[in-house]
């Protein structure tokens, strides 16, 4: 996984009033914290932060953050975002040893073409978007896939199906689904339909039959 270097400034003054300053000023409050450290606050220029993890990346890039002239590899452990105009307001980075494993979410994609459920007018129901995995800083992957082209109304795939990486592992449970064929509102509309048409159809049958016998009848009953 590729690094990114971000500089980050120190000494900043805390409290809303001077952080609303400094996100008029294009820079985002932020607090560094993590290997038995105490938490330092900084600052870091919005535009760089932004490029830093709009890469395929996403959050769990990993970024060297320069601090008081000294490099830190870090990673972004929470972005605060305000709840009306979703712009970014703090982030949290949490420092990290390059040696030792991390938990970080990673995206699940999915792959491949699930014909027999198009087949069945059904649909692919995904149930779990990103997975919980641990690994060292530099074997995280950008994201993960899960193959859905085998799968049929009813079936599943669950982590346990999903190839990882050597050097990840996950915890979660490998019965938890990730993806599931399942019968659409439409379809099973449709189908309704159909029986309820046939249904119609065996009725007027079964009363054209008696009419043509209740006929025969009383054509009977002449001849006497």
């Amino acid at each position: 996984m590729a690094e990114l270097t971000l500089t980050a400034e120190t000494g900043r003054p805390t409290g809303s009033r001077a952080s609303n300053r400094l996100r008029a000023e294009g820079k985002i409050p932020g607090v560094v914290y993590g290997l038995g450290t105490d938490p330092t606050s900084v600052a870091v220029d919005w535009r760089s932060l932004r490029q830093a993890l709009t890469t395929d990346a996403g959050l769990n890039a990993l970024i060297n953050l320069q601090i008081d002239g000294e490099e830190h590899l870090t990673i972004v452990k929470e972005l605060q975002r305000n709840p009306v105009k979703r712009t970014v307001t703090h982030v949290d980075f949490i420092l990290i040893d390059r040696e030792a494993e991390i938990e970080v979410e990673v995206p699940i994609v999915l792959e491949g073409e699930a014909t027999e459920v198009e087949r069945e007018n059904g649909a692919v129901t995904q149930a779990l978007f990103a997975l919980a995995i641990v690994a060292k800083p530099g074997a995280i992957p950008d994201q993960l896939t899960a193959d859905i082209s085998e799968l049929g109304i009813g079936d599943v795939v669950r982590v346990g199906d999903i190839a990882l990486p050597d050097g990840v592992r996950t915890e979660v449970d490998p019965d938890d689904p990730v993806a599931v064929g399942e019968i659409t509102r439409a379809a099973i509309e449709e189908e309704e339909e159909g029986e309820a048409a046939e249904g119609e159809g065996e009725e007027g049958a079964e009363a054209e039959a008696s009419t043509d016998e209740g006929a025969g009848d009383s054509g009977g009953g002449d001849e006497g």
